[in-house]
């Protein structure tokens, strides 16, 4: 059967009433809102920001964030039109599925799968090693690691995985009440920096505001460094400048990710026409608030350059460089609480998509199985937390950042384009949200996002694409010939073989 088939609307929505393979529907607009933000505001931005200002931006990196922030609500748009039209567990696989085909939404999975898995245990890893910082603030002196067996193991990043998965199986409610008080005590702290650091501002700092462009160069050991669209074109990678400015856009856009993650919720939202484009673009519009004021304090306090003499440098560099070092330990504080709901929320992506592809037959069926009590996809939960905390607890995840980036990207994309397929396949959809100027905003936002992706580097393409391959692998071995939709389908095709073989039959005895 057609690798290109896909799945109606309406059997999307059938599956989501099936018994035992079903999740319950108890998140209201404040909870989205607060997964939102729980997702987006984490230790990035008291670092990235930094980092994007130091080496590509200096203090129109502001403006990069904002460019960053607006091809985010591109995007976003796109998956608001798609979940208020059907409100499914999957986010992007789900979509591409009704639109595209199985076999892109198969990598688009895929591709979900490699975002939320890398991105959960990059980050419970820092988690691990901020608690041991803040025990030093405490004058504590708790190893970020124990040995174990001869193997360095992250205890940090096995505990905060294995108490989320724990709740997430109790009830995605629960986990709700429990990020929104996370959530409330990080964006304070945030607010809290800005409002500090904004008495250290000099506006002397903010010239010029573009710095102008510098070509860097390096020896042939950095073409896996450089950015994909430097390595095709043979340009010189470029620090500051327009170049700089863009450059600096696609690495704060990490800062926005985990907004996708919202649309995977879709099924147990209640009234999700209406909620889930509400609690998206308020949560959207909350982080980028607070990204903006973060990076005018960080700039204004202190000149770009002495953040790019740090490789290191984050928003404690400012108030160190300034004398008001005790921000570092508030920093500190809240880089942690900024993780901790982080966590939580990738962990509850990441088993929201695994449950709709083995809920297809693209995966296991068994894993879509969900408690009668509860409603959660235990199974598929306890599995994902113990793959993020192995790959936390006994790796070096330092090296899988940017393809945290490149997953989120692809998926962004192909969302965007399949938003404008479904308006010419299903005109008669009702949509409580559209996308304004279609198909031209979807258009930009998946140019958008793709020149994002072309500004990662040649590495991380390559094991993009060997991450590609080991998923084609899985698909043609197993998930194609086990899909739901191609055995109803293959079901269907033999019925209308065995009825025509009858009828021509009967038709030559008359």
């Amino acid at each position: 059967m057609s690798i290109w088939r896909t799945k109606s609307i309406e059997a999307s929505m059938a599956d989501s009433l099936e018994k035992g393979h079903n999740l319950k529907r108890t998140l209201g607009t404040w909870d989205l809102m607060v997964m939102g933000v729980a997702v987006a505001v984490g230790a990035g931005i008291f670092s990235v920001g930094a980092k994007a200002a130091g080496s590509y931006a200096g203090p129109s990196v502001t403006l990069a964030f904002l460019l960053a922030a607006l091809t985010c609500a591109l995007a976003i748009m796109c998956y608001a039109e798609f979940a208020s039209a059907v409100p499914v567990a999957g986010s992007a696989y789900t979509f591409t599925y009704a639109t595209l085909g199985e076999l892109l939404a198969w990598i688009i999975g895929w591709d979900l799968i490699l975002e939320m898995l890398t991105a959960a245990a990059v980050i419970a890893k820092y988690w691990g090693i901020y608690l041991s910082s803040v025990f030093e603030l405490l004058h504590w002196n708790v190893p970020a690691t124990i040995n174990i067996l001869g193997l360095d193991v992250s205890w940090g990043a096995f505990v905060i995985v294995a108490i989320f998965t724990t709740l997430l199986v109790l009830g995605t409610k629960l986990s709700a009440r429990v990020a929104s008080v996370f959530t409330i005590l990080k964006v304070a702290i945030v607010l809290f920096v800005i409002v500090a650091g904004a008495f250290f501002i000099n506006p002397a700092n903010y010239s010029p505001f573009i710095p102008a462009a510098i070509q860097t160069t390096g020896g042939d050991g950095d073409v896996w460094m450089q950015s994909l669209f430097s390595f095709m074109t043979g340009a010189h990678p470029a620090q500051y400048g327009l170049f700089g400015l863009l450059a600096g856009a696609s690495l704060v856009f990490f800062a926005f990710i985990g907004f996708d993650v919202v649309a995977t919720s879709a099924e147990e939202v209640k009234n999700p026409q209406k909620t889930l484009p509400r609690g998206i673009f308020a949560g959207l519009a909350i982080v980028t608030v607070l990204y903006l004021g973060v990076s005018l304090v960080l700039t204004g306090m202190v000149p770009y350059t002495v953040l790019a003499q740090d490789p290191n440098a984050s928003l404690a560099t400012a108030f160190v460089a300034v004398g008001a070092g005790w921000a570092a330990e508030v920093i500190s504080v809240g880089i942690l609480i900024g993780l901790t709901t982080v966590i939580m929320v990738l962990l509850l992506g990441l088993s929201r998509v695994l449950f709709a592809m083995s809920r297809d037959g693209l995966l296991p069926r068994g894993l879509s199985v969900t408690s009668a009590k509860r409603g959660t996809p235990a199974r598929v939960q306890i599995i994902a937390g113990t793959a993020v905390a192995l790959i936390a607890g006994l790796t070096n995840v330092g090296v899988l950042e940017e393809m945290i980036n490149i997953g989120t990207l692809s998926a962004f994309v192909l969302v965007s384009i399949a938003v404008i397929v479904l308006r010419k396949k299903r005109p008669d959809l009702k949509r409580a949200f559209k996308v304004p100027f279609s198909p031209y905003l979807p258009i930009l936002s998946a140019v958008l996002c793709f020149w994002l992706m072309l500004n990662l580097t040649t590495l991380t393409w390559v094991r993009f694409a060997v991450w590609l391959l080991i998923g084609l692998a899985v698909y043609f071995a197993y998930g194609r010939r086990h899909s739901v939709v191609g055995i109803e389908a293959k079901r269907v095709f033999d019925e209308t073989v065995r009825t025509e073989a009858v009828r021509e039959e009967n038709s030559l005895r008359d």
